[in-house]
């Protein structure tokens, strides 16, 4: 295996935990309705069974860098590819409401933990000339298993006695494959390092990952990071710019209203006069363009780097954000322009906010707070996410979709704002370099 094939399994490797990530959080949207007429649930317990992964997700993230700074970035995937394969089973065999809960709350542990150590891992084990392309396989595997789960559910809606239990189960299979490849990964070099002090381990990595520069890196590494320094608090303030990043990244990222439009699909279009058959026709077909779009921003984030796609996503979010604003004003909904609409937000947002998020994050923390400035970035993004997806049926009732979709893109000039003014381009720089560039910024 050549050295650019060996980084590439690795990294796909621990972008399979987006993947699982992907077909976890869609994998519900197919069997909800039958959850909720076997078990005779009421509209409580049905929005419980649908958001109590996204309870889990929220903790996972928060608490992800624990076992990450700990145990390692390798364990810890062993541990999500494990928790992946429990909730596929459990949910699948679950024989009472409350079984099923606990297992689907364990995926969403696994979700929120793998948007921490997935990204990082890669970060860390990825040459600086391709870091953006491989961690941007995170985002495009979580996009690819969203999609997968949606036709899966279709593909197995008539099979058994009990459909929605294979709908469920068939996770198992991409939960096995997860865990054995990741058995076959190294550690990270940089963990290695600095919680183990393992030189010449952390050195043989780095030799798989470029002989010419190993022993420069080694070195950048240690003069970056001493043992001591691995006890490092976040909020210290030492470290008040990159959380100033992070924090911000991950909150423009949901108050885009990406969550909402994908979510929502269904019902935007419905408010807009369209019949509920296009609903189908708009999941499909929004999944099918993000793919598309984060997998154009995948082959051009290293090239052209992070700032010019955050310019070109911002520019185009606040057009077609304003343009579906003003046909709600003046219900202007004939023919497909609301969709078209919609379907160029996906692609801008795709090929920006949906690609560098992962990215950006993880490369910006010095490593003896990666993990936990990894954490903390999730973390704001899967509250906000929290946040926009319970808020938006009542915001867009209450005040109307005009409103609801101006908002979203007023806040799309503030995040241009932040990438012009603010963010710092990270392409192409090592790990120890970004974080003089970001301290000095």
């Amino acid at each position: 295996m050549s050295q650019k094939q060996r980084i590439f399994f690795w990294s796909i490797t621990a972008a399979l935990g987006g993947f699982l990530f992907g077909f976890d959080t869609a994998v519900i949207s197919g069997v909800e309705q039958s959850l909720q007429a076997i078990w005779h649930l009421n509209v409580w317990e049905h929005g419980l069974t649908v958001s109590i992964a996204l309870i889990g997700t929220v903790i996972g993230s928060v608490t992800g860098g624990i076992p990450a700074e700990q145990l390692g970035r390798k364990k810890t995937l062993i541990c999500i590819a494990i928790l992946y394969l429990l909730a596929s089973l459990g949910t699948a065999l679950a024989p009472t409401w409350s079984i099923f809960l606990i297992f689907r709350f364990l995926g969403g542990l696994g979700v929120g933990a793998s948007s921490v150590a997935a990204p990082m891992y890669i970060t860390e084990i990825s040459p600086a000339r391709s870091r953006g392309k491989l961690v941007g396989m995170f985002q495009f595997n979580v996009v690819l298993g969203i999609l997968v789960a949606y036709l899966s559910n279709f593909l197995l809606s008539d099979v058994g006695a009990e459909p929605w239990r294979w709908m469920l189960g068939i996770q198992a299979l991409p939960s096995i494959i997860f865990l054995v490849t990741v058995l076959k990964i190294p550690e990270s070099p940089r963990w290695l390092l600095l919680k183990k002090v393992q030189v010449e381990a952390a050195r043989a990595v780095l030799d798989m990952i470029d002989p010419e520069t190993a022993q420069e890196t080694l070195l950048a590494i240690q003069q970056s990071s001493t043992p001591s320094s691995a006890s490092a608090r976040l909020f210290s303030g030492n470290y008040k710019t990159p959380v100033m990043l992070a924090v911000l990244f991950a909150v423009f990222n949901q108050v885009s209203g990406i969550n909402a439009i994908i979510y929502y699909a269904p019902r935007i279009f419905e408010m807009t006069g369209l019949g509920k058959s296009s609903s189908l026709l708009s999941s499909a077909g929004i999944g099918l363009i993000n793919l598309i779009f984060t997998l154009i921003s995948m082959n051009l984030i290293d090239r052209y780097g992070r700032r010019t796609l955050m310019k070109i996503g911002s520019v185009g979010l606040i057009i077609t954000l304003g343009l579906v604003a003003r046909a709600f004003y003046v219900e202007d909904f004939s023919g497909m322009t609301v969709p078209f609409l919609l379907f160029g937000y996906i692609a801008f947002f795709g090929f920006s906010q949906g690609a560098v998020i992962w990215v950006f994050i993880s490369e910006i923390f010095p490593n003896e707070v990666r993990a936990s400035g990894q954490a903390l970035g999730s973390f704001t993004h899967w509250i906000m996410a929290a946040i926009i997806t319970f808020t938006f049926p009542y915001l867009s009732e209450k005040v109307g979709g005009g409103n609801t979709f101006l908002f979203f893109a007023v806040m799309m000039v503030l995040q241009l704002v932040f990438v012009l003014r603010i963010m710092p381009e990270t392409k192409g720089t090592s790990l120890e370099k970004i974080e003089r560039t970001v301290f000095s910024h």
